[in-house]
């Protein structure tokens, strides 16, 4: 294995540079999908170099139930590793599991909590819901069908024109399955935090991607875009007592791309030459990456195996 199971590690500080261009200049459906595969690719190969690391400090432990051979003298030798990252190794990882099944915890418990609070309202198939309360609020819920869920506060603080915006940007989430770009990057950043900022660009990108959506279904960007200054000026909730796909993002920068052109649909060519060497250096540190926990997970794999009796 050697240094290369540690470059998997450090290699998703590789993927800042797009995280932030990408947000800019790219269309913010060709960000998001760049974005939750660099980063997931990136947060996957991390784990497995993490527990390839643990694999070989846990079979040097007394009393462990990996086959005998594993600690041979001869393993021992041929994988080289620093013992005291194999300790750490084995801290981060649970570290590190017990950080997504949270996330996914409440992922779930949001969706459950937000559920429950349509079995009030009476039985109709309606794919916008709207709820009486005080508080002016609108998010997408997801599910078999999903739904839209808007309080009675949130629809008397908008217009005709806002309220068709504010519902067509809710169905865009639903459409495009924006819950999953979001918890996919969510996992990721759990994984690695050297993460954090795609987690953040791909929460950006995605209420741009239903923005764009929105303005395109009704025509008029203008009332989008006053749609989602309002609803961010009247949402007085916090972010933790909404479901996941109800984050504004940054509202200025919002409002300001929708009173903007339409931005081109293109990946390719890259519109800056920025954009296109950070695309260069993320594509070449998430190859590397793969490349690395491949290699050492083939490696481990041969000769764990060689030295393990029939």
């Amino acid at each position: 294995m050697g240094v290369f199971v540690y470059l998997p590690l450090v290699l998703p500080l590789t993927a800042l540079p797009i995280a932030h261009l990408a947000e800019q200049h790219l269309h913010p459906r060709s960000a998001t999908r760049l974005l939750v595969a660099v980063g997931t690719t990136l947060a996957l190969c991390s784990t497995v170099c993490l527990a390839l690391l643990m694999v070989v400090r846990t079979a040097q432990l007394p009393g462990n139930p990996l086959p005998d051979g594993w600690s041979d003298p001869e393993v021992r030798a041929a994988v080289p590793y620093e013992e005291k990252a194999g300790i750490v190794a084995i801290g981060v990882l649970a570290a590190v599991v017990a950080a997504c099944a949270a996330a996914v915890h409440h992922h779930v418990r949001q969706r459950v909590r937000a559920t429950r609070a349509l079995e009030s309202l009476p039985e109709r198939p309606s794919a916008v819901a709207v709820l009486p309360d005080p508080e002016p609020y609108a998010y997408a819920l997801p599910g078999t069908p999903g739904r839209v869920v808007v309080s009675t506060a949130m629809m008397e603080c908008l217009t005709a024109r806002e309220r068709r915006a504010l519902v067509a940007h809710e169905r865009a989430h639903l459409t495009a399955r924006h819950h999953r770009y979001l918890l996919a990057t969510q996992l990721a950043a759990r994984a690695n935090p050297f993460l954090l900022p795609l987690r953040t660009a791909v929460a950006y990108s995605t209420e741009r991607w239903a923005d764009e959506a929105a303005a395109q279904a009704t025509g008029d960007r203008r009332a989008v875009a006053g749609a989602v200054g309002k609803a961010a000026l009247f949402a007085h909730r916090s972010p933790d007592a909404l479901p996941a796909l109800a984050a504004v993002g940054p509202v200025p920068r919002r409002v300001a791309a929708l009173l903007d052109p339409v931005p081109p649909a293109r990946l390719w060519p890259p519109p800056s030459a920025h954009v296109a060497f950070a695309g260069l250096v993320a594509t070449a540190g998430t190859a590397v990456s793969a490349l690395s926990s491949l290699n050492a997970t083939v490696t481990l794999v041969r000769i764990l195996h060689a030295a393990t009796p029939l």
